[in-house]
């Protein structure tokens, strides 16, 4: 894959969860009727809407600002933990794909993302074993 069709690919499957991870999050945190009734569904407690709101809201927030190479890793690991989690807690009540397909493939297209990002988004260690070097030193 050339670079620029390799940057390319990472910045529209970035936009594209990243566009979700910011409106979920605002979902979550408005506690919009949708999402109470699919927290109602799956037996899980509103209080986690704040939480996973706030989380997603700072994930999104750190994939897209430039630096913080080390903690871009982390909130990628959220991002998939998150839409995976949803993904299997709908398989979990026995939802069919319908329920869970789109938080799978949000986990995915975060994974996506994450494998795609060009070296400014790698650790300096990352970016070695992968044969590419960092634009800038990494402290963290």
């Amino acid at each position: 894959m050339s670079p620029k069709v390799r940057l390319v690919a990472f910045w529209v499957a970035t936009a594209i969860f990243i566009a979700e991870s910011f409106t979920g999050a605002g979902w979550d945190l408005l506690r919009i009727q949708y999402v109470r009734d699919t927290f109602d569904h799956l037996g899980l407690p509103y209080y986690l809407l704040t939480i996973l709101g706030v989380w997603k809201l700072l994930g999104a927030v750190t994939i897209v600002v430039p630096g913080f190479p080390r903690l871009k890793e982390w909130a990628y690991a959220g991002m998939v933990l998150a839409y995976s989690g949803a993904a299997f807690c709908h398989m979990a009540v026995g939802d069919g794909p319908a329920a869970w397909t789109m938080p799978l493939f949000f986990a995915l297209l975060s994974l996506v993302s994450w494998v795609l990002r060009p070296p400014s988004y790698r650790t300096a260690r990352s970016a070695r074993h992968h044969g590419l070097r960092a634009t800038a030193p990494t402290k963290v």
